[in-house]
């Protein structure tokens, strides 16, 4: 089985930028949902984007924002990638795409197998699915350490790419991919000591464990 891509989401300072590309992660993640721990300001992510440039891909996070807020994101950080993690149509993926010609990621909540078929909705129009752990109604999207049962992947057939997110941390990235095959891992919170806080230990032991 190939290693998989790597991406550290929720990046926000520049000594964490550095220790995501010295362990060879693939993307990292810049948090533009202003009530996470991980927002990023248009100013921080101007100066974050221009370190990253050429250097990893940079993907940017965003849960129902309106087409200008992701515009001045797209611009001031260089995104490479865009990732809706919100109630996004299949429409909202496609004209995004259209609008800045990047790859469009669309997130899937998932607590059950019904779940999973919402994914196939977005296959042509999103040029990756991210299978993330649902999370309680009112709580922000994401980056709560949650997980769902890996278990539930044994009988889904990806329409297209896709990625594993939701409670990924060093030590059980290795068991997520053997048991799914995700050709993508994504962590936030599984590489901090507290919410926001990056670890560059933990970053290294992330990706060398998805590597294994």
């Amino acid at each position: 089985m190939p290693a998989p891509r790597i991406k550290i989401c929720g990046v926000t300072q520049a000594a964490t930028l550095h220790a995501c590309i010295a362990a060879r992660a693939d993307y990292v993640g810049f948090n533009f949902c202003p009530p996470s721990p991980r927002f990023l300001s248009l100013p921080a992510a101007r100066d974050l984007g221009a370190q990253a440039n050429g250097r990893i891909t940079r993907v940017g996070l965003f849960v129902d924002a309106d087409p200008a807020t992701i515009a001045e994101a797209v611009e001031a950080a260089g995104l490479d990638a865009i990732q809706l993690h919100g109630s996004e149509a299949p429409q909202t993926v496609a004209a995004l795409k259209a609008r800045h010609g990047l790859p469009v990621w669309k997130v899937i909540s998932v607590s059950g197998a019904a779940d999973l078929a919402p994914a196939a909705r977005y296959a042509q129009a999103a040029d990756l699915v991210l299978l993330d752990a649902k999370t309680p109604k009112g709580a922000l999207a994401g980056g709560l350490g949650l997980k769902f049962d890996w278990t539930l992947l044994a009988a889904w057939r990806p329409s297209g790419p896709w990625g594993l997110a939701g409670g990924l941390n060093p030590a059980n990235v290795a068991e997520a991919v053997r048991v799914t095959g995700a050709p993508l891992v994504d962590t936030a919170s599984g590489v901090e000591t507290a919410p926001g806080v990056k670890d560059m230990d933990l970053i290294a032991a992330f990706c060398q464990a998805a590597r294994s």
